[in-house]
C-alpha cells in the first residue's frame, strides 16, 4: 500500500489530489492546521487526518512521529500548503510581509520535508512533490507574451521561485528520492478568489501525475501539464 501525506489537504488542490490518489489505491494522510476542517475533509475522503501546521517545527515533528507510528514509512510527500501573501504593491511590501509568506510557502516545505526525510528514506520508491507556480518562473515572468508577465507580486512570486530552487537542491542531495516542483496552472481556488481559468480537477492533474512517477521518474525538475517548465 502506497502511503502519501499531503499538506493543506482539507480543501482545493490538496483535497482533489487526495481524492485522486485514494481512488488510485493510496493510503492518504490529510495534513491540515485546523483540526476540525482536517478531520471533516479526511472523513469525506476516506483518508487519515494528521494535524500539521507547516509554520511550526514541533507540529511537523509530531506529524512525522504520528505517521511513523501508524505506517512506519512514507512513500509520497506533497508539499501543497501555501498562502497568497500580503496582496500589496511591490513598493509597500515589508520584510515582515516577506517573512510571513516565505514562512509557509518556502520554510514550511523545508520543515515538513526535514521532518519526514527518515520516513521517505524508509520507502522503496520515495517521491516529493512541491507545489510551486508559473509565477515562480523567471522566464515566464520576463516574457511579455505570457500572462505571468502581467502579475507583479513580490512576496508570493519570489517564494514560488525559491521553492523551485529548494526542490533542485534536495534532488541533488538525495538522489534516491524523486524531488520535483509543479505548476498547477491558473486554477480556481481560494488563493485567487476562484477566478482561475482552470478547474480544480485540471489543476490537480500535474500534482497527481508527478506524485505517481515511481523510482524511475525524473527528479530536480519543474513541470506543468505540458512538460518541463523553463524557469
Amino acid at each position: 500500500m502506497t502511503t502519501t501525506l499531503i499538506t493543506g489537504a482539507n480543501k482545493g488542490l490538496g483535497f482533489e489530489t487526495a481524492r485522486r490518489l485514494i481512488e488510485a489505491g493510496h493510503t492518504v494522510y490529510v495534513g491540515a492546521r485546523d483540526a476540525h476542517r482536517g478531520r471533516t475533509a479526511a472523513e469525506r475522503l476516506g483518508a487519515r487526518f494528521v494535524q500539521l501546521d507547516v509554520t511550526d517545527e514541533d507540529s511537523a515533528k509530531a506529524a512525522a512521529e504520528f505517521v511513523r507510528a501508524d505506517a512506519g514509512h512514507l512513500d509520497i510527500l506533497v508539499n501543497n500548503a501555501g498562502i497568497v501573501g500580503a496582496r500589496k504593491p511591490v513598493g509597500e511590501v515589508t520584510g515582515a510581509d516577506m517573512m510571513t509568506t516565505y514562512d509557509t510557502n518556502v520554510f514550511g516545505a523545508v520543515r515538513v520535508t526535514h521532518a519526514f526525510l527518515p520516513l521517505l528514506e524508509a520507502s522503496d520508491a520515495p517521491v516529493v512533490v512541491n507545489v510551486s507556480s508559473g509565477l515562480g518562473s523567471l522566464a515566464a515572468c520576463a516574457d511579455p507574451s505570457r500572462v505571468e508577465f502581467q502579475v507583479t507580486v513580490l512576496d508570493y512570486n519570489s517564494s514560488k521561485t525559491a521553492l523551485v530552487m529548494v526542490t533542485s537542491q534536495y534532488a541533488k542531495a538525495f538522489p534516491a528520492i524523486r524531488f520535483n516542483a509543479v505548476d498547477p496552472g491558473y486554477t480556481a481556488t481560494d488563493l485567487n478568489g476562484h477566478r482561475g481559468t482552470q478547474t480544480i480537477e485540471e489543476g490537480a492533474e500535474i500534482i497527481v501525475r508527478m506524485a505517481s512517477i515511481g523510482a524511475d521518474g525524473p527528479t530536480g525538475g519543474f513541470f506543468d501539464r505540458t512538460g518541463p517548465v523553463i524557469w
